[in-house]
């Protein structure tokens, strides 16, 4: 290790990603001497945004198809590896790295093992979709399935290989054979925001008594099915809420639905949302799509109760910000969700999500309860402090120490 602080290089060929903005941070605050190794348009792009960018050029297109769709994802992964490895041995000939941490997908490392001597930490959201989970009532195609034994392939390789490896919750980790998980690390990024403001009886004076879904993806998974069959539900029960949506149904999922509305409407184009319209045509949702950061911190801030009826994730970044923005949330007691919310505390939990009268009554109990929802609103702003940068750097600073003794020790043997 230097001297003074650790230099740290994370590689993702996405930008932003899951460690932008900890390398900033720790390099403003001095923690460590970062880097963040991206595809050369992210770094022209995003230079003047976010500290350490350094490129990597892949091997070739790691968008759109690869040669073979059954090996597709290994395919792309080998192509980003073998670029990184390129990079890193020219960085590393001008300057001592301590420590590794790619992106076991779009940061591939599986070319760096012995090839370059510095420890690697692997950071994995899930290892497989067959292990993260799908809806029966939108089942995956034996061809994705038979695809995604590759991307399962390569985290288990991965997962041996590196030195340590983190995932965002607990819940992703028990989704790993029980064998590997020794070898896991439980940390998820940090989030940097002003203090909350919380909601008031005479702030929200005058004001549609509101409840939002959001999320990046309007998808099965997050479990905006759930949502609009309370939407459609509140109408049949003539409740004056405004319902609203954030997101698009037009990006990538972790789910099948899409395959599923192709079969079903073979002669239009229909997005998840649209689908739910017809199958609860009473549902009155605006939808507000995916908006740029200030608008959708202005969404965020009109928004009186958030659902969230997660069916299968192990981490969304979404509902950790709306925590941190002190915001009443309703959520499914599923996944990961209980290691975040604590019921009658930081938020409500409902145990059968397709119980639509629970899901109700439990926003009634906030619209109608200021003293419940105060305490809920507060309650969420405490439990987002785990997830503060600070708090977050110094506990991933005692990962990435211990990922960079072990390798010396393990060297030594």
């Amino acid at each position: 290790m230097s001297q003074n602080i650790p230099s740290i290089v994370f590689v993702h060929a996405v930008t932003p990603g899951q460690h932008n903005s900890l390398c900033d941070y720790l390099n403003r605050e001095r923690l460590a001497k970062a880097w963040y190794m991206t595809v050369p348009g992210h770094v022209e792009r995003y230079k003047n945004q976010h500290s350490g960018l350094i490129k990597f050029q892949p091997d070739g297109q790691i968008v759109g198809p690869q040669s073979y769709y059954y090996s597709a994802k290994t395919e792309r992964s080998a192509r980003i590896s073998r670029g990184v490895l390129a990079a890193v041995r020219d960085l590393a000939s001008r300057q001592k790295i301590d420590l590794i941490v790619a992106h076991s997908l779009w940061g591939a490392p599986l070319f760096l093992y012995d090839e370059v001597d510095i420890p690697v930490v692997n950071y994995m959201e899930f290892p497989s979709y067959r292990l993260h989970g799908w809806d029966p009532q939108y089942p995956p195609t034996l061809g994705q399935r038979l695809t995604d034994k590759n991307m399962e392939m390569l985290h288990f390789y991965q997962a041996l290989r590196g030195v340590l490896n983190i995932v965002p919750t607990e819940y992703a980790k028990s989704l790993f054979p029980p064998e590997l998980q020794s070898r896991i690390e439980v940390q998820f990024e940090g989030f940097e925001l002003s203090p909350p403001t919380f909601d008031t009886p005479s702030s929200r004076q005058g004001r549609p008594f509101t409840v939002a879904f959001s999320a990046r993806d309007l998808s099965s998974a997050k479990g905006y099915d759930t949502y609009m069959k309370v939407a459609h539900a509140i109408a049949e029960r003539n409740l004056d809420i405004r319902c609203v949506a954030l997101g698009s149904d037009q990006v990538n999922t972790y789910g099948y639905e899409n395959l599923f509305l192709k079969e079903k409407y073979p002669l239009e184009t229909v997005g998840f949302h649209e689908h739910l319209t017809r199958v609860f045509p009473k549902a009155n949702v605006q939808l507000l799509g995916k908006l740029p950061y200030p608008e959708f911190s202005s969404a965020l801030a009109d928004v009186d109760v958030f659902l969230y009826p997660l069916k299968y994730g192990v981490g969304n970044w979404g509902l950790i910000e709306i925590l941190g923005r002190g915001k009443a949330v309703v959520a499914s007691h599923t996944c990961f969700i209980p290691e975040v919310i604590e019921h009658g505390q930081s938020g409500l939990l409902i145990k059968d999500p397709n119980d639509v009268g629970a899901w109700i009554d439990a926003i009634l109990n906030i619209r109608d309860d200021w003293t419940l929802r105060d305490n809920i609103q507060r309650g969420a702003a405490a439990a987002f402090q785990k997830f503060s940068m600070p708090t977050v750097a110094s506990n991933y600073m005692a990962i990435f120490r211990k990922a960079i003794e072990l390798y010396a020790q393990n060297k030594g043997k």
